[in-house]
C-alpha cells in the first residue's frame, strides 16, 4: 500500500483529465481513481511517497483554477480506507452503525480515515458521489461508544470547511437495514 494518498476533486470532467496527465507527469505517484462523480464531478486520487504524493496534489491544485472543489494529502492513511472506496469491508456481527454524510468525496475520505484512526470501528464502505447528486457519505459498524466517538470525529473533521451535511447513530440497527448498509444485499 502506498504511504500516502492525494485526492483533488473538480468541477469539470474535461479539466480533471488535464489535471490528471499534470499531476502524473509532476511526481512519481500512481493513479489509484480517476473518475467521473454525480454532477459532473471528477475525482482523482494518487498514492506515493508523502513527498511525491505532495508535489503531484500541488501541481493539480495549482492548475486546477477555479473548478477546484477540494484537495488534500493523507500521509499513512488507514489501511481500511481504500477497500472502503471499492466494496465493502467485511463485518462479523451486527452492531451499531454511524453513516456521515458529506458535500465532498475529499471531506468524507478525511473524515473517514480520521474516525477509523479515534475509534476501535470498522469503516464499512465510503460512497462516492455517484447517484447522490455529488454527495458522498461513510458507514461505520462496532460497539455504541466507539461509533459515538467516530461520528464525532468525522463531524469535526468534515465541519471544518463547512462539508458535514448530516450525521447519524443507530444503535440497534433493524435487519433489513443492517443488511442493506453493511452486507451490500
Amino acid at each position: 500500500m502506498s504511504q500516502a494518498i492525494g485526492i483533488v476533486e473538480l468541477s469539470s470532467i474535461a479539466k480533471g483529465m488535464e489535471v490528471c496527465d499534470l499531476m502524473l507527469k509532476s511526481a512519481n505517484v500512481e493513479l489509484l481513481v480517476s473518475k467521473t462523480l454525480c454532477p459532473g464531478k471528477f475525482l482523482l486520487m494518487v498514492g506515493g511517497d508523502v513527498g511525491a504524493v505532495t508535489q503531484s496534489v500541488q501541481s493539480g491544485t495549482q492548475h486546477s483554477g477555479h473548478l477546484l472543489v477540494d484537495s488534500i494529502v493523507l500521509p499513512n492513511i488507514h489501511p481500511s480506507v481504500l477497500p472502503a472506496l471499492s466494496g465493502l469491508n467485511a463485518v462479523e456481527e451486527r452492531q451499531a452503525i454511524g453513516v456521515v454524510e458529506t458535500w465532498s468525496a475529499v471531506a468524507c475520505i478525511t473524515a473517514a480515515d480520521r474516525a477509523v484512526k479515534a475509534a476501535h470501528i470498522t469503516l464499512v464502505r465510503i460512497h462516492m458521489a455517484f447517484g447522490i447528486g455529488g454527495k458522498c457519505y461513510q458507514v461505520i459498524s462496532g460497539d455504541i461508544a466507539d461509533v459515538k466517538n467516530a461520528v464525532e470525529v468525522a463531524n469535526q473533521s468534515a465541519g471544518e470547511n463547512g462539508l458535514l451535511i448530516y450525521s447519524t447513530v443507530i444503535p440497534r440497527p433493524h435487519q433489513a437495514l443492517w443488511q442493506q448498509l453493511v452486507q451490500g444485499a
